[in-house]
């Protein structure tokens, strides 16, 4: 409905497809299971991607009391392997019914698909499972996040014609949501700048709750570990070997997107997207307030860029925090 209410607008059109996540396995011996679930590209009129609007399985307490599984059809993809997932995300359409989309393979291995009445799993020749299609979970249909292509210009106008669209149509915020920012991650592939970064989420990490207001409800959020920020103070001076020597030591230090800022991808070997992602603000459907607290993520990040170590905050956090980062932000050289 929203995917087609934001197409409509841009002259466009809707494309199915995928959406990758994670959850916890009710299978012992198997800590998650990895699922496609649907998701709905958003294309203006010349064909570029407006939006991309998915699940978010994080979203669960204003799905209370849903009794409705598979909502118009639709289903999630399940495997326990993320690579095995990948093959059956290539080789699958979206756009097929739950007793279908798994026939492509089952082709692929040499068997047959198994369906059932609300389910379709394939084995291979062995037994072992390969994937799984069941019928989304009651009030799965309900929870939308709104992913936006990078935007570097004219910021509040690109979020208001998404999320006038939601308001409209009657969205409101869930009690668990966040916004997330994702920043350009090359920058800060320096020791010096990769430090400021983790001084600014480890030391000033009170402060930035209590500006952005972050939402104590919102799962997946953490301090960095306390190995990272040890390991920061004893960072070799910038140099390519220097920061390569960096990023490996940081790997090992216990490091998770499942914190405040996301610094998996910026010290990856191999990343599968290229940005910083900042997880701390809180969920909202104005344009405004969304890009009045990016600019001060994006502020303080560009003190990170000033070689010049952060200093840690005074004692307490203070009445005012968000001067007290704005302060700090201002203190970057020209």
């Amino acid at each position: 409905m929203l995917a087609e209410r934001i197409a409509a607008d841009h002259g466009g059109h809707v494309v199915r497809s995928f959406h990758t996540d994670t959850e916890p396995s009710p299978v012992a011996g198997v800590d998650t299971f990895r699922h496609l679930s649907p998701a709905f590209d958003v294309r203006d009129v010349s064909g570029a991607t407006v939006a991309r609007l998915v699940d978010d399985v994080t979203i669960r307490a204003d799905l209370a009391g849903a009794t409705v599984r598979g909502h118009r059809g639709w289903y999630r993809v399940l495997s326990d392997d993320g690579r095995l997932l990948r093959l059956v995300e290539r080789h699958t359409d979206p756009s097929a019914s739950l007793a279908s989309v798994l026939a492509p393979v089952a082709a692929l291995f040499g068997v047959e698909a198994e369906v059932r009445a609300d389910s379709a799993r394939v084995n291979d020749a062995s037994g072992a499972t390969v994937a799984v299609a069941l019928p989304l979970p009651p009030g799965r249909e309900r929870p939308c996040e709104v992913v936006t292509p990078p935007l570097v210009a004219r910021h509040e106008e690109a979020l208001r014609r998404l999320l006038a669209p939601a308001r409209a149509l009657g969205f409101t915020v869930p009690h668990e949501a966040a916004v997330h920012v994702h920043v350009d991650a090359a920058p800060f592939r320096r020791p010096a700048a990769f430090a400021n970064v983790v001084r600014l989420f480890g030391w000033w990490r009170e402060h930035l709750g209590a500006a952005l207001g972050t939402n104590p409800a919102c799962r997946r959020l953490g301090p960095l570990p306390a190995d990272l920020l040890d390991l920061v103070e004893r960072a070799p001076a910038d140099g390519p070997a220097q920061w390569e020597t960096l990023a490996v030591d940081a790997r090992s230090t216990g490091l998770t997107k499942f914190a405040d800022a996301n610094l998996t991808q910026v010290v990856a070997a191999h990343p599968l997207r290229d940005t910083l992602e900042v997880r701390i603000l809180p969920g909202s459907v104005d344009e405004r307030a969304i890009v009045r607290d990016a600019a001060l993520v994006e502020a303080l990040l560009r003190r990170c860029l000033d070689d010049r170590p952060l200093p840690r905050p005074d004692a307490g956090t203070p009445t005012d925090a968000r001067t007290a980062l704005l302060d700090l932000a201002s203190d970057a050289r020209a």
